[in-house]
């Protein structure tokens, strides 16, 4: 039997401004995913993923989760000493989510009590997100559980505040000439330290007033007008939003980012934000006329996502 296929994702919108309680609009992304198998090779990464594989399931046998959402970690163990190994594509440190579909995989095949993505309620969704949380904790520190969840769901989610979230219906994509895109910064980027920073940052109060009156407002304003598919007040307030992070999370956008940047700002024909907590990885591009920022972002590796 083979095992289900579990998804990448992308934050749309709310990176870092969901930490301060700000909306959140994750979505899946099929072109990166990963699946447990069983090893039929010596291959080096089959061998490496099995040892981490090894170690993580250490870390799992000390966690105390409630009985509905208890791991049969004596199985998992068994199976990783007859070669189990994550199979996946997704690259790490890009912000897609690689520790996510790992935890969502072990989770579905581990977990005794066996639960439907397709009927869960939004407290059991609260329930299991906080699960995620514990399990990924191991990978970041600290982690709110959502990359797991929507690698889990399979579905875009909207997140409410800290304390809600839902599933949600994003607009039919269509063939137009705007496009959400993907831009290789071409370095991996490492999310612990970029939380640092941010913390750093919060702990002066004028970033704390900016990122509660500007950044969330746009973050916020973004969500809401996408979801309509309201798209001239969808682009003002992205405009303000890549504006807001080219001033203030100018750490957090790699050095090959930067100019490109400015130049979407300046010529109003496309417009970056992060994808993820940056520092490296991909980057998010969002243009009305996707073949103009094409040609102006020559030289770059970029994947569309979504067609508008």
């Amino acid at each position: 039997m083979t095992n289900p296929l579990f998804y990448a994702k992308i934050i749309l919108f709310g990176e870092y401004g969901m930490i301060e309680d700000s909306q959140g609009l994750v979505v899946p992304y099929s072109f990166y995913k990963g699946t447990l198998k069983f090893s039929d090779s010596d291959s080096e990464f089959e061998k490496k993923s099995n040892q981490h594989l090894q170690k993580y399931s250490d870390f799992l046998a000390n966690l105390d989760l409630p009985e509905n959402f208890r791991l049969d970690v004596s199985r998992f163990k068994d199976d990783i000493s007859k070669g189990l190994f994550f199979d996946s594509n997704i690259p790490q440190g890009y912000g897609v989510g690689s520790s996510g579909a790992l935890v969502a995989a072990i989770f579905e095949k581990y977990c005794f009590t066996k639960h439907d993505p397709e009927n869960i309620s939004k407290d059991d969704l609260k329930n299991i997100k906080a699960i995620f949380g514990e399990m990924e904790s191991y990978f970041h520190g600290k982690s709110s559980g959502m990359d797991p969840l929507i690698c889990y769901m399979n579905l875009p989610i909207l997140i409410e505040n800290k304390e809600n979230l839902d599933k949600v219906a994003i607009p039919k994509g269509e063939e137009g000439k705007g496009a959400i895109f993907l831009i290789d910064s071409g370095i991996t980027g490492e999310t612990g330290p970029m939380i640092q920073i941010f913390f750093e940052k919060m702990k002066t109060e004028g970033f704390r007033k900016t990122l509660k009156e500007e950044f969330i407002r746009y973050n916020n304003a973004c969500i809401d007008s996408f979801l309509k598919k309201d798209m001239n007040p969808f682009f003002r307030n992205l405009k303000k939003l890549s504006h807001w992070a080219y001033e203030h999370f100018r750490p957090m956008i790699p050095e090959s980012i930067f100019n490109i940047w400015k130049k979407g700002l300046d010529s109003n024909a496309y417009y970056l934000k992060l994808c993820g907590s940056g520092g490296g990885g991909y980057i998010l591009g969002f243009t009305k006329d996707y073949e103009k920022a094409e040609k102006m972002l020559d030289g770059f590796h970029k994947e569309v996502i979504y067609r508008f």
